[in-house]
């Protein structure tokens, strides 16, 4: 890096540091207290607080809701070199990010490596303005890990499609403004082709939703059912009966970010807030080398996907890197969640009013979902066994 480099990224430094000190509450600098307190934007926006309402506007004018993403789409515009120190200094603050939504996680990405410049132009500055809450549309009750058995359909009627059938685990579907789906479009061709990538609007007759509910007694997961629901011709992303191409694409951003998911408070802050130290250690001798393990882990992970963005950011493809991030997210997600239970004694394991509702113990029921949702664990051992370290099928 040449020192005039070096010196506007001092500068951006210098710049972003002020920035985010002046302009971030100081309410919004810990972790999310729970799902519930994460803002997803969409057409109907719904602020858990003042200062999440004026951090997320403030970000969104800024740009850096998507700060990587091209300024000509409403993202910020940063090289790579800008985001590493964006990032950080955002983790200097503890900082949460203003939005997190499928858009930025999932279809954001698809749409701006396969999108056309008119879907670009129209959807992305959407998307970096929260202004739509996107679904996705993948898994369906026959096709779960098998996702390229897929049989709904959308049929070719001239100037639009007319989509019939039924997907499942659709999150979030029953708020959603727009779904990103796949759909079968030739039903005569191998199951991998003949499938195709469109947008559709939710709202619309011919689109229902149903929730599903979960052990856990809460759930974002809905069934959707289209019945001779419409999407005109140009919102067909990428090439007719191409789709699985940009399906393989997107859901390596999906299984990095199920693996990635916004940090709640720390294990080792509600250890010492609920047990205490002793002699400047957690009194607790059996879940000390436990939290401090999985701290180490959750540091490791954290190292090697920065690595992985660097890389990706220099042109080189994550691939099958997705299913590692996916795997390791999802167990150290659980075994956090068991642990905060643990932590909380009887406690967290209540259910009733007395104890928030329960919220420890359904929030670790939930976590069970994280080894299915995005491709099971099962499914991703055997990518990173063949497609990572290279193992032979038998």
């Amino acid at each position: 890096m040449s020192t005039t480099t070096q010196t506007d990224i001092k500068t951006f430094r210098a710049e972003t540091r002020a920035w985010l000190e002046e302009n971030c509450p100081q309410s919004m600098r810990s972790p999310y207290r729970s799902a519930e307190d994460i803002f997803w934007g969409g057409s109907k926006p719904e602020f858990s607080s003042e200062d999440q309402k004026l951090w997320f506007e403030r970000m969104r004018d800024k740009g850096w809701t998507a700060p990587a993403w091209p300024k000509k789409y409403g993202g910020g515009g940063l090289n790579k070199a800008e985001y590493k120190v964006f990032k950080e200094e955002m983790a200097r603050i503890n900082a949460r990010p203003p939005l997190f939504s499928f858009g930025l996680m999932m279809l954001g990405p698809a749409l701006l490596y396969f999108g056309s410049e008119e879907q670009k132009m129209k959807y992305i500055p959407e998307i970096c303005r929260g202004e739509i809450w996107w679904c996705q549309g993948y898994s369906e009750p026959g096709s779960g890990s098998d996702l390229a058995s897929l049989q709904t359909r959308a049929e070719d009627m001239g100037d639009h499609f007319l989509i019939n059938g039924q997907k499942i685990w659709t999150s979030y579907a029953d708020q959603a403004d727009k779904i990103f789906c796949l759909v079968r479009t030739n039903p005569k061709a191998p199951k991998h082709t003949g499938i195709s990538f469109v947008l559709i609007d939710m709202n619309q007759e011919g689109v229902t939703t149903r929730p599903i509910k979960l052990i856990s007694g809460k759930s974002p997961f809905c069934e959707t059912f289209f019945d001779n629901a419409k999407t005109p011709k140009e919102n067909l992303v990428g090439t007719l009966n191409d789709g699985w191409t940009i399906a393989k694409y997107l859901l390596t951003h999906e299984r990095s970010g199920i693996g990635l998911m916004p940090a709640t408070q720390s294990l080792q802050d509600m250890a010492i807030e609920e047990i205490g130290l002793e002699n400047g250690v957690l009194a607790d001798p059996i879940l000390r080398p436990q939290i401090t393990r999985w701290m180490i882990n959750e540091a490791a992970l954290k190292l090697t996907t920065e690595r992985t963005m660097d890389e990706a950011k220099a042109g080189q493809s994550p691939g099958a890197k997705s299913a590692f991030f996916k795997y390791y997210g999802t167990e150290l997600n659980k075994e956090q969640s068991e642990m905060r239970v643990v932590i909380k004694g009887f406690e967290g394991v209540e259910w009733g009013e007395d104890y928030n509702d329960g919220k420890l113990a359904r929030g670790m029921c939930r976590t069970k979902g994280n080894s299915i949702e995005g491709g099971t664990s099962e499914v991703m051992l055997n990518i990173i066994s063949k497609r990572i370290l290279g193992l032979p099928s038998r």
